[in-house]
């Protein structure tokens, strides 16, 4: 049954990106994975989960994600997490570097996810939230640290920018 869907997937593909090397099938099973740990989360933690967020809670959770997914996708630092599945192509600034990813097939689909930042968001809002059920004063620890290197960072590049237009 797995075989046959990974047919039609690859047929699929073939038919939606002639002579293009598309990976469908991973895309598929990145969709399924989240769509299952979002179940996961809305089954397990639903006696739990908030009936909502303040606004400054959602500004502070989405500053959080903002973060976390540059860290995750662009950050020097994390650049260990993404060698596996990518190569370097330079650097973007502000400790960040451009990577494109260097393996075919279905894990192509992951090294996508790993370095675009957009792409990560879903991902890293759907822990927020699910923390958010289970930890819920750890996720908000974690979402505020996240929340002020973002504002710190912004604060960093205005100051440059006032130096900059000072000199």
């Amino acid at each position: 049954m797995v075989d046959e869907l990974v047919s039609k997937v690859e047929a699929t593909a073939e038919e939606y990106a002639p002579g293009e090397s598309r990976p469908l099938s991973g895309y598929l099973g990145l969709a399924t994975l989240w769509a299952t740990i979002v179940a996961a989360i809305l089954i397990l933690g639903r006696k739990r989960l908030p009936k909502r967020l303040d606004v400054p809670e959602l500004v502070v959770t989405a500053l959080a994600t903002y973060k976390l997914s540059r860290i995750i996708t662009k950050q020097s630092v994390a650049s260990t997490l993404r060698a596996p599945l990518t190569e370097y192509v330079e650097p973007a600034g502000a400790g960040e570097v451009n990577e494109r990813v260097r393996v075919d097939g279905p894990l192509h689909a992951l090294g996508e996810l790993i370095v675009c930042p957009l792409c990560m968001d879903v991902w890293v809002a759907t822990a927020f939230f699910g923390g958010f059920a289970f930890v819920p004063n750890a996720t908000r620890f974690a979402a505020s640290v996240m929340a002020t290197v973002a504002v710190s960072d912004a604060l960093h590049f205005a100051w440059d920018g006032v130096k900059r237009s000072a000199e």
